[in-house]
């Protein structure tokens, strides 16, 4: 007897899209005042917060319950890169964030994100260990970009370079290793049936 699917409506699921859901609020309190209100600043880094633990807690209700989707696999890493671009181009439109690290990180997500749709026809393609420290990574750098740095101390400030540095460097090395990845599914697929035995 062949198990049923999972379902994709279910609550990791479900928890992706709040996630989505969640993207035009924090846009909207980081921008309060032009990006310099302190309430702002705290409703946005708390509501990127929470979007960002939902990232941690879908992939494991997904894993516990037996319940990975297709769907869930490919909304998820959408769902993280909306909120994160979101984050990385108003953070550099407040002059915050200098525009070539949004630019580099951008261009990587889009760029793989299109990957993924092409090769739904092979496989779809899971978040790897270096791609979910690179989600990690980016979250921490943004989220102390997010505060009201110019109310805590300079150390805060310095933190949050040098994990957006860190992020960088293993935003462009995961990404170099997708399409890697990508290039192998495809000459695997192209294969003729079997070729080499």
């Amino acid at each position: 007897m062949v198990d049923a699917a999972p379902s994709p409506w279910n609550l990791a699921n479900m928890l992706t899209v709040l996630r989505i859901a969640l993207v035009p609020f924090f846009a909207w309190a980081l921008l309060v005042d032009g990006g310099n209100s302190t309430s702002g600043r705290l409703v946005a880094t708390g509501i990127f917060v929470v979007a960002a633990l939902t990232d941690r807690m879908d992939g494991w209700l997904a894993r516990r319950s037996g319940q990975i989707t297709d769907i869930g696999k490919l909304l998820d890493p959408i769902a993280d890169k909306l909120l994160i671009g979101t984050a990385l181009v108003l953070l550099s439109w407040l002059d915050e964030l200098s525009w070539w690290v949004t630019l580099i990180i951008l261009v990587r997500e889009i760029g793989i994100t299109v990957m993924r749709f092409f090769l739904l026809r092979y496989v779809v393609l899971p978040a790897s260990r270096g791609g979910k420290l690179k989600t990690v990574l980016q979250s921490v750098a943004i989220g102390l970009y997010l505060l009201p740095l110019d109310a805590l101390p300079s150390w805060v400030h310095a933190l949050a370079v040098a994990f957006m540095a860190a992020a960088l460097v293993v935003t462009v090395v995961t990404g170099v290793d997708y399409v890697r990845t990508a290039v192998q599914i495809r000459r695997t697929a192209s294969r003729p049936p079997y070729a080499g035995l």
